[in-house]
């Protein structure tokens, strides 16, 4: 069969590609014939090395964002590299546009198989001279009806915010059935390039063909001859010029191109002038202070971790870990205000995992202060080490009800933000404190926010039961709290202690001194007012790392003074401090330039 001719009998139709464009992503506005034709004669960014060189685990994260389990936040440029690979699944509905910022673009995406079912006419449309007629079939639709809103923020940070509609929180299919009735837009592109080199489709297709398992990892798994002349053939329209086969193959009557004797594959020539170390190439890329903590530490670790699956209690409130390193004297620093290391490097390893596994990490408005801490995890695996986006990132909190902590670009956990490598902090106030709203508007602009809380305790303090419920009224099912010294001591209070579900505390073998922040909860005293142990550890378990020795426990319920149960609260709800308006951003652009 001559390369001019069509095949009739393909399992794709020419107008799946030809109506729908290359890209449901990618598609543009309204625009004149002239540049839609210059568009559409563009040479593909795509080249058939991005096949045999495909992105690493391409076929987990294609699987990732069909299921779209949750929420999902990648970084812009991973979006862009990776929704391509599954665009042949998602087609976008709506575009909201973007809010009055200009930071925020929403997006409404469907299922294709969302839309009702397409019957042929009877009768095709005239095509134009020398276009060949299109061959439809029946294309049975109305069978998912799962939905997608997609958010893509440009400010501090870039980033793309994938989140679940509706009620349909599963496809009715699988992936497989997607990639046999639609082909994606990355294996289109490379198709298209190919050609437009000057290589006829069925070498495009014998070629692209050659490695099954990066082809599938890719999407194609039921690619055809057929899709490779559909994604060519409006440019083939226009240019008529002889094509060719690859280098090393030929053309064999009754096969098809096949390669000849003795050639190595096209697919193990690109892979061999792109060979490197993978190892080394993948540690290579991983920033300098990434942290590994191994397998084999972390069983200890899991009966007192939030389950992956973990909700909100029926209380309303999240799964809550404490977390420290103390001295042998109970101290967390030398001085008030002075940070002071305590964790060797393998129980440093433990923290971060621990991290990787809690929605949010909280600290007091003094060790924000004293330490100007990251807040974020280093793991190996987490988003910006090695990992997908912003996963295993926990959202920092800090407790800073007067505002005190100033926020500026060089705060370490705003440039960690800028890095790509932690998230930006909420902040929780009570509200009365003036604050500058610059400060809000710079917080903003990095993908952070103020939290305001208007109940109190007796002492006038915000209450641990509406901080907690504040975060989980905002999606954060485990939180990880690892200080100061206030908090600690607070939270270890028989009043407090019942909201927290486990304990790890890192016992490093030295001796602060005195003169520093200690922990020792408030006394407790019996019925006749003699003094009791404060509290003691059940559940307990210990395990050394390195030179530090980690105890994991849990806070009785039984054992202690009972306390009056609290009275029924509603989840607070979060109050706005100010209204982001014009002027204030005007204000904090001015200062930030």
């Amino acid at each position: 069969m001559s390369e001019g001719e069509r095949e009739e009998n393909g399992d794709l139709v020419v107008d799946e590609h030809q109506e729908d464009g290359h890209s449901d992503h990618d598609q543009a506005d309204q625009s004149t014939p002239q540049e839609a034709t210059a568009q559409q004669f563009k040479a593909p960014s795509r080249t058939i090395k991005d096949l045999f060189s495909p992105p690493k685990n391409i076929a987990g994260i294609r699987q990732l964002l069909f299921e779209v389990p949750g929420t999902l936040e990648l970084h812009t440029d991973e979006f862009d590299l990776y929704w391509p690979y599954v665009d042949n699944v998602w087609v976008r509905q709506h575009r909201a546009g973007a809010d009055r910022t200009g930071r925020y673009r929403t997006d409404y995406y469907a299922c294709r198989l969302q839309r009702p079912t397409y019957t042929p006419k009877a009768v095709d449309k005239p095509r134009p001279e020398g276009t060949p007629t299109r061959k439809k079939q029946i294309r049975e639709g109305g069978k998912c009806h799962m939905k997608l809103k997609v958010v893509r923020y440009e400010g501090g940070y870039q980033g793309v915010t994938i989140t679940q509609l509706g009620d349909k929180s599963e496809h009715l299919h699988d992936l497989d059935a997607m990639d046999k009735i639609k082909r994606c837009t990355v294996l289109m592109d490379i198709a298209r390039s190919e050609v437009m080199n000057g290589y006829m489709p069925a070498s495009v297709y014998t070629v692209m063909s050659e490695d099954e398992a990066k082809l599938t990892a890719s999407g194609g798994r039921y690619l055809k001859r057929e899709d490779v002349r559909n994604a060519s053939q409006a440019w083939r329209q226009q240019h008529k010029e002889t094509l060719r086969v690859h280098e090393g193959y030929r053309y064999d009557h009754g096969n098809g191109i096949v390669r000849q004797n003795g050639t190595v594959p096209l697919a193990e020539t690109v892979c061999n002038a792109q060979a490197v170390d993978a190892t080394l190439s993948y540690y290579a890329g991983l920033p300098p202070n990434t942290l590994v903590f191994p397998e084999e530490h972390r069983a200890f670790l899991e009966p007192y971790l939030p389950r992956k699956d973990a909700t909100i209690t029926e209380d309303g409130l999240p799964h809550v870990t404490l977390t420290y390193a103390t001295s042998m004297d109970s101290s967390l620093s030398l001085a008030p205000g002075i940070q002071t290391i305590l964790s060797g490097p393998q129980s440093k390893a433990m923290t971060h995992y621990i991290r990787s596994r809690h929605d949010a990490i909280l600290v007091g408005v003094r060790t924000a202060l004293a330490d100007d801490p990251a807040l974020n995890c280093r793991l190996e695996g987490a988003g910006g080490y090695g990992g997908l986006g912003w996963g295993g990132q926990p959202r920092p909190v800090v407790i800073d009800p007067a505002g005190r902590w100033l926020l500026t670009p060089q705060t370490r956990v705003i440039r960690t933000v800028s890095e790509g490598k932690g998230k930006a902090p909420w902040i929780i106030m009570a509200p009365g404190f003036a604050i500058d709203p610059s400060r809000v508007e710079m917080l903003r602009y990095y993908g952070g926010k103020h939290l305001g809380l208007t109940d109190y305790d007796k002492k006038w303090r915000l209450r641990w039961e509406a901080i907690l419920k504040a975060l989980a009224a905002e999606g954060i099912r485990s939180v990880m709290i690892e200080g100061g010294g206030m908090v600690i001591n607070e939270l270890l209070s028989a009043q407090h202690s019942h909201l927290v579900n486990s304990v790890v505390v890192t016992v490093a073998p030295t001796y602060l001194g005195r003169g520093g922040i200690t922990v020792s909860p408030a006394p407790s005293h019996d019925e006749v007012g003699r003094p009791q142990p404060a509290l003691r550890f059940k559940d307990v378990r210990w395990q050394s790392f390195g030179e530090d020795a980690i105890m994991c426990g849990r806070i009785p319920a039984v054992g202690r003074p009972l306390l009056p149960e609290p009275a029924p609260m509603a989840p607070p709800r979060p109050v706005s401090f100010f209204n982001s308006s014009v002027d204030a951003q005007n204000t904090f652009q001015r200062r930030i330039t």
